[in-house]
């Protein structure tokens, strides 16, 4: 009863280190070579243990090419990318904000696949994110009306569907390929739908130089934030639906603040436990089964 839940809660704990790792990478490293390079690492980690099975189901991975293909580009050439680009021009705080619309986007997308929400799934996603918001803006309504806009904020709503979609895909995945099959088939392809951007980039902004800081950061985002957790995210949503993991992706906000505390030692004001206890409460009441 409870797998499902964890593994959502565990995808979304990796991705809030991801988000902190990709914001200090951005002056080093080029969106788009972070995101290809995050990708070819997550091949690579995750080829000895899905090779075989690839092999095995490639006449079902040609029957569904397509249905690959769509999900790659969402959820690996076109989801991570746009955040990295998003990040060069606008702030953490409406990163924040509009990341929060991902779950709401979801169950839309979900529900237009046939997926059904009830009432008390609905109540936990709205209270959970009323309380995502209020954490953003501190509790005060003045910092969301006063909020400068800029086109990263567009990247960055083009990113949230883009993750929509491909979560909503998930539930359409066809049984004759199994998880790691399909999560080898999705980071060939969207590694190869990359390449031609990573290339134009490399001609006209130049390569980084590698070293310690950024060579661990690509290995954490591309061991952990894509061959882990995109694994355990798959299969939260095999288990218990786009719209639940979906809520349960609400847990970031407050993962995030328990990484900077735990990290650099961030204070936790009294408005943020309120808020924390909002999204603790929605996502208790939405992914109860």
């Amino acid at each position: 009863m409870w797998l499902g839940p964890l593994l959502a809660g565990a995808a979304t704990l990796i991705w809030s280190g991801n988000f902190v790792i990709a914001r200090a990478l951005h002056e080093d490293v080029a969106p788009i070579q972070t995101a290809f390079w995050r990708w070819v690492i997550a091949l690579l980690a995750i080829l000895p243990f899905a090779a075989r099975g690839l092999w095995q189901q490639r006449a079902a991975v040609r029957r569904h090419l397509g249905y690959i293909t769509v999900a790659a580009l969402l959820g690996v050439t076109l989801f991570n990318t746009l955040i990295y680009i998003a990040g060069q021009s606008t702030s953490a705080t409406n990163l924040a904000l509009i990341a929060a619309a991902s779950p709401v986007l979801i169950a839309g997308f979900a529900l237009i696949g046939g997926e059904r929400p009830d009432a008390r799934r609905t109540a936990g996603l709205l209270i959970a994110l009323i309380g995502v918001v209020a954490l953003v803006s501190k509790g005060s309504p003045a910092v969301l009306l006063g909020m400068d806009f800029a086109t990263g904020d567009l990247w960055m709503l083009a990113a949230t569907a883009t993750f929509a979609g491909y979560s909503a895909l998930l539930r359409r995945k066809p049984d004759t390929i199994s998880g790691l099959s399909f999560l080898l088939a999705t980071f060939i392809a969207g590694t190869v739908l990359l390449a031609p951007v990573y290339a134009v980039s490399l001609a006209t902004q130049g390569g980084f130089t590698p070293h310690s800081g950024t060579v661990g950061a690509l290995l954490y985002i591309g061991i952990a934030s894509s061959a882990i957790a995109f694994f355990t995210w798959n299969k939260a949503v095999a288990l218990i639906g786009a719209t639940r993991a979906g809520i349960i992706y609400y847990l970031q906000p407050i993962f995030v603040a328990a990484v900077a505390y735990l990290a650099i030692g961030e204070a936790t004001t009294p408005v943020q436990y309120v808020c924390m206890a909002t999204i603790l409460t929605g996502v208790a009441i939405g992914a109860k089964r």
